[in-house]
């Protein structure tokens, strides 16, 4: 098996045509994980320059009531993955920045897609584009005449009157092929770890490290899964031609046209609403109540009269709090409770739309890597909605902070200002994100899929290529 693998090894880096497409995979590699990164570190630094400029402007307002700082509000900016500069997944699509004010949970607005041409929909240059579309090409290229070669040439006869089995041959060119990709992925993958390295917050962390081996491993299976796939298929056809057609079909029906049915077809069966429906939706609810029968007018008049009950006085007058402050503070939890209901039920309708993806994956090893990938670098739907949510607790505690104040005031809070060193206490918005064991708990499906991918290919593809005719 050494033997051959070398051989195949040496022939390979003795093809113009390999050294050719490899040199250019390879550029295409480290320029994606060189743009990458800039482009990281740009976006990066705009959104901390942003989140900095809202808080200074937060903590320097002038004397304000306590409703007026609350519907001032403040942005929340979503910070970068770390190793989003390789895989982007959904962070050019799912928007930046969220506003954060009283009585309203805002999406997260002004993505990259917004502003740029609808040519962003067919993909951009990432090491994930690379590593998920163009390395399966470039194995294609190198190994759909692994066996036709040997069979058309005579030496597959050869090699096995040597005693060699049809097995060991196709593992030694599985091992001699995976060598040649390896020459052109380890590069850029090593380019990646150093750039991380030079990132100090990043040199210091176990859980980036750790994303990143995961995210290597998870590719060497994606392309150990080409590699088999392709020698079987090299094997089982009698000519390189028909061999190299099925593998392009393959390239093609898994990578382009799946992923785009099974999108149609989780958004044909799960349809989501459009933010329109949505805002009418929790207006209504919190107007109404979320039954139909607790309308906000009756909700206040209740708590009105509780208060008036509990202090034992008979006007607003005489209340040592602020009504005012109270009764925002039980709209926020009101309308906080709907619209988490709701937006939890639009979340719910794009997972059932994402749970199409996994179980794709068991029919198309793209899929499965597609959601590895993005999942492990930190830009898949799972790492957006622990944002969103980061965002929502801050804004609901800064609301319902706000309004405490307005409350302790007492009555006649309207005319008064508190001064301006009560908004300089008052913490600003800080996203720690999600850590990699909890990530892993969303890539499980993913992971599983093509690990079955892997044992199966390896163990129902050689026991195929036994059964191989060598005529």
């Amino acid at each position: 098996m050494r033997s051959i693998a070398k051989k195949e090894l040496v022939s390979t880096l003795r093809d113009r045509r390999f050294v050719v497409l490899s040199v250019l995979m390879l550029a295409l590699l480290l320029a994606a994980t060189l743009v990458g990164r800039a482009s990281y570190r740009t976006l990066q630094r705009e959104r901390q320059v942003a989140q900095q400029t809202v808080n200074d402007q937060f903590h320097h307002q002038p004397n304000r009531h306590p409703h007026r700082v609350a519907h001032y509000g403040s942005f929340a900016f979503r910070p970068k993955a770390g190793l989003s500069f390789l895989d982007a997944g959904l962070d050019s699509f799912t928007g930046t920045a969220v506003f954060l004010e009283a009585h309203q949970q805002n999406s997260v607005n002004f993505s990259q897609a917004q502003q740029a041409s609808s040519l962003i929909r067919f993909g951009e240059l990432t090491v994930a584009f690379v590593l998920q579309l163009l390395v399966p090409l470039l194995i294609i290229f190198l190994c759909f005449n692994a066996f036709a070669e040997e069979r058309e040439a005579g030496t597959l006869k050869l090699l096995l009157t040597q005693g060699v089995s049809l097995r060991r041959i196709a593992w030694g060119k599985i091992t001699g092929y995976g060598q040649a990709v390896a020459l052109v992925v380890v590069p850029a993958l090593a380019l990646a770890a150093w750039l991380l390295l030079s990132n100090e917050s990043f040199a210091n962390s176990p859980d980036a490290w750790a994303r990143l081996g995961l995210f290597g491993l998870s590719y060497v299976v994606y392309f150990f899964l080409w590699i088999v796939g392709a020698v079987v298929v090299s094997a089982r056809q009698q000519h390189a031609r028909t061999a190299l057609v099925l593998l392009l079909g393959c390239w093609m029906l898994g990578g382009i046209i799946l992923p785009k049915a099974t999108a149609n077809l989780g958004a044909n069966l799960f349809p989501a609403i459009t933010k329109a429906e949505l805002d009418a939706k929790v207006h209504e609810d919190a107007q109404k109540g979320i039954n139909g029968h607790d309308p906000q007018d009756a909700r206040s008049a209740a708590l009105k009269a509780n208060l008036l009950k509990k202090y034992k006085v008979d006007s607003e007058e005489k209340l040592p709090v602020s009504v005012g402050g109270l009764v925002m503070a039980e709209s926020e939890a009101y309308t906080a409770k709907v619209y988490q209901q709701h937006f939890a039920t639009l979340n719910h309708t794009y997972e059932r739309q994402n749970a199409l993806t996994v179980w794709a994956g068991l029919l198309n090893p793209y899929q499965a890597i597609r959601p590895l990938s993005m999942g492990l670098a930190g830009s898949d739907f799972a790492h957006y909605v622990h944002f969103q949510q980061a965002a929502e607790d801050y804004r609901y505690q800064l609301v319902q902070r706000l309004n405490a104040l307005q409350t302790s005031m007492g009555y006649g809070d309207k005319e008064r200002k508190l001064d301006a060193a009560t908004w300089r206490a008052i913490p600003t918005f800080a996203y720690e994100a999600p850590v990699l064991g909890w990530a892993l708990g969303y890539l499980v499906g993913p992971a599983l899929a093509l690990l079955l991918w892997a044992v199966g290919l390896s163990w129902l593809g050689l026991r195929a290529i036994d059964k191989t005719s060598i005529v």
